[in-house]
């Protein structure tokens, strides 16, 4: 099997890292392959901020409320960056009234999720180990303020990324049965009864996070993520429009 398929296959989520810095030729290929991604109608809206500032790293990582982040030799956000394109056309004498739509936010939006994707697939290829980190949309204003975000950027996930200093369990996945449809989408008479085997799979599954006990049953995950509200996080919308954005 192909060496890659291997990696990608066995890919777990990594959060400690061994105190090493990543070497630069290493750095700037990730660079290269996140650079080479594919990218809506070649518009390349998307950018990355490279964080080395410990303040800085602490700060996200407080937002984050994952004491790890700022331990990890390297930190990287993923943004929608309109900014920049909206700025060429200016300097032109073109002032854009579609900077903002919510179509050019989501061609952005997708570029960054594929350029992280092809930037940790490369990682692992290369042995290092990452983590996404959604939390940073925990306060989307507190890291726009951070990152001094101009009007039509975002942030979308940040990564942390090292050589792995830790070798956690192989996480389970469901089916992908209960994933992959054929034409059109097919709907289950009894859920409960599909995800029976994956629940006993997950109560023997061991979380690095959870002090070395078993993992609760997914379905049981499911109502707890249901349930669990960040209030700021309900407000996108808001954060979205207070970046410039047209979400009406």
């Amino acid at each position: 099997m192909n060496e890659m398929i291997k990696k990608q296959l066995n890919h777990r989520t990594i959060r400690e890292f061994k105190d090493k810095e990543i070497p630069r030729d290493v750095f700037d290929t990730l660079l290269k392959v996140a650079q080479r991604t594919a990218t809506s109608t070649g518009m390349q809206q998307s950018s990355i901020i490279r964080v080395t500032d410990q303040g800085l790293k602490e700060a996200i990582a407080e937002v984050c409320n994952q004491d790890y982040v700022a331990r990890a030799p390297e930190l990287l956000i993923f943004i929608v960056d309109i900014h920049r394109n909206y700025q060429i056309a200016l300097e032109q004498g073109v002032e854009p009234k579609t900077a903002g739509d919510m179509d050019r936010f989501f061609q952005g939006f997708t570029d960054a999720v594929l350029a992280a994707q092809n930037l940790l697939n490369a990682a692992e290829a290369m042995d290092l180990g990452a983590v996404y980190l959604g939390s940073i949309l925990n306060d989307y204003w507190r890291i726009s303020e951070l990152l001094e975000l101009p009007k039509y950027t975002f942030p979308v996930l940040g990564m942390a990324l090292g050589y792995p200093n830790q070798d956690p369990q192989l996480k389970p996945r469901m089916d992908m049965r209960l994933r992959v449809f054929e034409n059109k989408y097919r709907k289950l008479d009894n859920y409960m009864a599909e995800i029976e085997d994956y629940d006993k799979e997950m109560q023997t599954y061991y979380d690095l996070r959870q002090d070395n006990k078993p993992s609760d049953k997914f379905s049981s995950q499911v109502i707890d993520q249901f349930n669990s509200v960040n209030e700021k996080r309900r407000n996108v919308f808001k954060a979205i429009k207070d970046q410039g954005f047209n979400v009406d």
